[in-house]
């Protein structure tokens, strides 16, 4: 698997992921603690041209750095419902194709805490490159579940325990009136079209963020970021000894 930046490259080093990284030939100041790195961690170095880097990158921003790295092990739905520290909380992506989106979505899970990500394995953004850019090095550590049926991987995590909610722009019910510090997955829609149907009707429970201006709904991954953080609130407020507000 490929990936590229000087962040995301960096931290598959301190991960243990990276195998061989490729390095412009005319590497500047911004990349000696990045070879440093790789020296300490005994990662090849390569070093090639600028087109080179292009290539491999897509003529994605490499910033000078192209790294081909392990592909991360899998998780299971099993694996993110049975968490360690507190109730389970998932976000489910039903067809989120955007990498930028994926990767941001994936930056907010490791800085919330997050259980991890379940994602369809039809129709989902590869998690290298533009999308391990965009998460700033979160791919490394946040559980990935791939699964074929999001409506049916939907039904075993309520077998396991967690209440499924789905983000919709037009539910009724707004996010901070549901109970976040239950065992939850957020389950977000894709960017044009939302929730599918089936995937919708799977829900426990839609519920909506409510918009005071002119546009009519939020990119998904800052629409994900907000009800993680209310999930978060709520659930420092509940470990307090308070019922949440």
């Amino acid at each position: 698997m490929i990936i590229y930046g000087i962040n995301p490259v960096l931290d598959a080093i301190q991960a243990k992921r990276a195998r061989e990284i490729w390095v412009a030939q005319r590497a500047d100041d911004r990349l000696q603690k990045l070879l440093q790195e790789a020296a300490s961690h005994s990662v090849r170095v390569r070093f090639v041209t600028r087109d080179e880097l292009d290539r491999a990158s897509k003529r994605g921003v490499h910033q000078g750095v192209v790294a081909e790295v392990e592909r991360r092990t899998e998780a299971t739905l099993e694996d993110l419902a049975a968490a360690a520290n507190g109730p389970p909380l998932i976000v489910v992506l039903d067809e989120v194709e955007d990498p930028q989106n994926v990767g941001a979505i994936l930056r907010t899970v490791d800085a919330c805490g997050g259980s991890g990500v379940v994602r369809q394995t039809r129709r989902a953004a590869a998690l290298d490159g533009a999308a391990a850019k965009a998460s700033a090095g979160a791919v490394n550590h946040v559980p990935v579940a791939d699964v074929v049926n999001i409506a049916r991987s939907l039904e075993d995590l309520k077998k396991a325990g967690v209440w499924t909610v789905g983000l919709d722009a037009g539910a009724e019910m707004a996010y901070y009136e549901w109970d976040l510090t239950l065992p939850t997955a957020v389950v977000v829609g894709a960017e044009g079209h939302g929730l599918r149907r089936l995937v919708r009707e799977r829900c426990d429970q839609v519920v909506g963020i409510p918009m005071l201006g002119h546009v009519g709904s939020l990119n998904v991954s800052v629409a994900t970021a907000v009800v993680l953080y209310e999930a978060i609130r709520q659930r420092r407020v509940r470990s307090r000894g308070r019922k949440p507000e």
